[in-house]
Parts: C-alpha cells; sequence; structure tokens
C-alpha cells in the first residue's frame, strides 16, 4: 500500500487533471456554440441566392454542367473530414467507421476512389489504411473557420468535377444534430441535386422568414445560364460552409462531453484517494502512537 505522502502527491496530481479538462470543456462548449452561430450569418445571402434560382428552375439547360455526370472513368472522390487535434472521444472514429461502411456497401466492385483530407485526422486515416490521396487541406483550413478557406477548397472541387474525371463527389462528415447527439453522413456533393439545393437555401432562410418572402418573377439578362453561373459557386460555398460548420460544431461537442467525463472521472478519483489518503494518514498516527506508548511503558521497567 503507498505511504499517506504517495497518495497526497496523487491527488494533487489529478487535480490538476481535472482542471485542466474543466477548461477544456469551456473552451469546446463556446467554440461549438460559435460554430452554431455562423450557421445564422448566412441567412441574407441565402433569401437572395433562393429568389434567383427558383426563377431560374424552369430552365432545363441551367444546372446540366452539374447535374449530369460526363465522367470517362469509373472513379468517385470522397472527402474525409475528421478533427484536427484528438481528445474528442469517438468523433473520428464514427466517420472512419463510414467511410469503411460506405466502400463496403457500394455495390460496383469495379469502382476506384480518391480522397480529399480535411485536418490532420482524416490525413492520417487516408494514409495509413493506403489510399490514395490526392489533396490535404489540414493546414490550409483553420479553426475558426472563414468563407475565404472553403471557397478555396470548393474551387478545386468543382474544377476536379468539371474535368470529368468523377462519376461523384461525396462528402463524409458529422452531422451536428445537439450537444450530445452527432451522426455521420455520407452527403453526395455531385451530381447536384437541384431540389436537395433549394431546400437547403429554405432551411437556410428559416420558417420566420416565410411569409415576408415574395416570389415575384425576374427578368433576367443577358440569359439565365449567366445569372446562374455567377450564383451557383457560391451557393456551393455556402453549402460546403455549413458542412464544415457542422462538422466543427460536432467536433467541439464531442470534446466537450469527452472533456467533461473526464473531469468527473477526475472528482471521483479524488474523492477515492482522499479515502485512501485519510485511511494512511490514521494508520500512520496510530502507529506513532503505539510506538510513543510502548517507548513509555518500556521506559517505566528501567
Amino acid at each position: 500500500m503507498p505511504s499517506w505522502k504517495e497518495i497526497k502527491s496523487r491527488i494533487k496530481s489529478v487535480k490538476n487533471t481535472g482542471k485542466i479538462t474543466k477548461a477544456m470543456e469551456l473552451i469546446s462548449t463556446v467554440k461549438m456554440k460559435k460554430a452554431q452561430e455562423s450557421v445564422l450569418f448566412a441567412r441574407p445571402f441565402s433569401l437572395a441566392a433562393v429568389k434567383v434560382l427558383r426563377s431560374t428552375l424552369h430552365e432545363s439547360d441551367v444546372f446540366s454542367e452539374f447535374t449530369k455526370i460526363n465522367a470517362t472513368s469509373d472513379r468517385e472522390l470522397i472527402i474525409v473530414v475528421a478533427s484536427q487535434k484528438g481528445l474528442c472521444w469517438w468523433y473520428n472514429t464514427n466517420v472512419f467507421k463510414k467511410v469503411v461502411e460506405y466502400i463496403r456497401t457500394d455495390h460496383d466492385e469495379t469502382r476506384s476512389y480518391d480522397y480529399i483530407s480535411i485536418w490532420k485526422r482524416a490525413r492520417d486515416f487516408i494514409l495509413r489504411t493506403g489510399q490514395n490521396l490526392i489533396m490535404d487541406f489540414s493546414d490550409e483550413i483553420k479553426d475558426p473557420l472563414t468563407t475565404a478557406e472553403s471557397r478555396r477548397l470548393v474551387r478545386f472541387i468543382l474544377n476536379e468535377w468539371k474535368t470529368g474525371k468523377y462519376q461523384d463527389i461525396t462528402l463524409i462528415y458529422n452531422h451536428y444534430i445537439s450537444a450530445i447527439t452527432q451522426i455521420p453522413v455520407a452527403y453526395k456533393f455531385f451530381p447536384l441535386d437541384k431540389d436537395y439545393m433549394i431546400s437547403f437555401l429554405d432551411e437556410m432562410i428559416g420558417k420566420s422568414q416565410e411569409k415576408v418572402i415574395e416570389w415575384e418573377a425576374y427578368t433576367i439578362e443577358p440569359n439565365p445560364e449567366c445569372i446562374v453561373d455567377a450564383v451557383l459557386p457560391m451557393v456551393f460555398d455556402l453549402m460546403f460552409h455549413e458542412k464544415l460548420l457542422e462538422a466543427k460544431a460536432s467536433e467541439h461537442a464531442a470534446r466537450m462531453v469527452a472533456m467533461k467525463n473526464a473531469k468527473d472521472s477526475a472528482n471521483k478519483k479524488v474523492a477515492a484517494l482522499t479515502l485512501s489518503y485519510n485511511k494512511a494518514r490514521q494508520a500512520s498516527i496510530t502507529k506513532e502512537v503505539s510506538e510513543i506508548v510502548s517507548w513509555v511503558e518500556s521506559m517505566k521497567d528501567i
């Protein structure tokens, strides 16, 4: 059994660990709320974009560049979003399991895959499993996220799609539902689903804005194609940025829960060690008292 001095040293060490995990929990909570609030800033643009796009949906060829598959080979590009750092519990594991599940459930055995990694844990996973990593954005995309950073990534993805190398471009990330619930999702970014894009913009606007939206007919000059060519890349920027914000909110939520559990475990450990310390200290005092009494009794005989 360790001495009471050793137990006291351990109590001090565990208390320090508890303070660190509590601080990390608070930091993750703040970052998670900021990621949630950032989504609301896109509402004015979403309102304007959805009004323009609704007026051009009747044009059959406007979205053809993004809705039709022009690939010359049976390849798919998968974008994996994980975390930059650790200590976020099951967050990365769920993403990696989703990647493996997505590949296994693809019944086309002839299909090959290329990968883009966002943040270091995704890069490490792709390289560790021997996959073909064509681009890594671990160091380019920071936290907190900015639209400029996600825009560079979207432009790279658009260029890859326009080359005709890929039949599909899929984003795998953790979808934020609540602070304790996040689910891994495989979202098909290309080919484009027009209905999903409009529903996404409607959701970004929010139900509170529905009454103030007036769907008027636009007279578009010079033509709908030019307008959509200008608007669509910005909508893609918004869509992808929102997915990254959800992934970041999920990461911070997972880290917040992990650090809370670590803090609670540290507190329980301190309580258990304190009890052991008191017992060891009491035993030491009892032993010292017994030795003094024995010494006094032995002196009486002399």
